[in-house]
């Protein structure tokens, strides 16, 4: 099943709006205003469709002559950021290449999928990064308040199974957020408003996407 196009975003931080009824709602907003399209994947020279998109501003001397020379023949400024979304092959001709995305690709009211790369928290213990309650704080514990315990298997097998939950790198990763509401869409601002957070720091990048599993759930009720 393929999925729909959507936008490269930039994540600007986190404030609430208020219903017409006075509920208070946690947003994060998303600058998603120049995304354009750079260059399609089609079936017979690619293997699979797709669309390319581009997205945010860099100076052009940040790039290299053979990354100019794609912008240039697509017929756009030099773009930051440039990913790839897979979709059926009628989409690719509502989208033609130089051409922009427009924010309302995306219904206000619908679920989205955000992803993006969550905040690198570097080397990180057991009680931070598992959320382990670590040991008693009681007469005769010394040294091994924030230890994780034992981790071994007594005579067999022997050894530390693989995937224990131990100390080590923790954020820096590939996230995303399932099935969140787009509340708001505000093409003039070039805003999107997201309701709860999303992954990744201030500044950061951002795919937004309808919803895949509500896709599923809608081609299910209607077959």
């Amino acid at each position: 099943m393929h999925r729909k196009v959507g936008l490269l975003a930039q994540k600007l931080g986190m404030t609430q709006i208020f219903r017409e009824d006075g509920t208070r709602v946690p947003v994060t907003v998303l600058y998603a205003k120049g995304n354009v399209v750079t260059a399609h994947r089609t079936e017979d020279r690619d293997g699979y469709t797709a669309v390319q998109l581009g997205f945010g501003e860099r100076k052009a001397t940040r790039f290299t002559k053979p990354d100019l020379g794609r912008f240039k023949a697509a017929g756009v400024d030099p773009k930051r950021w440039v990913r790839e979304f897979r979709c059926p092959a009628d989409q690719l001709e509502q989208l033609p290449v130089g051409s922009e995305v427009p924010l309302t690709i995306l219904e206000e009211g619908t679920l989205v999928d955000v992803t993006g790369t969550s905040k690198g928290k570097g080397y990180q213990g057991v009680m931070k990064r598992h959320g382990m309650r670590g040991k008693p704080r009681s007469h005769g514990v010394h040294e091994y308040f924030r230890h994780g315990g034992s981790i071994g298997m007594r005579k067999t097998p022997g050894r530390v199974l693989p995937g224990k939950r131990m100390a080590g790198r923790m954020g820096g990763e590939r996230v995303t957020e399932e099935n969140l509401e787009l509340v708001k869409v505000m093409p003039d601002e070039g805003l999107l408003l997201v309701r709860g957070p999303v992954p990744g720091p201030k500044g950061g990048l951002v795919l937004v996407r309808p919803s895949h599993k509500a896709a599923i759930r809608a081609a299910h009720a209607a077959a």
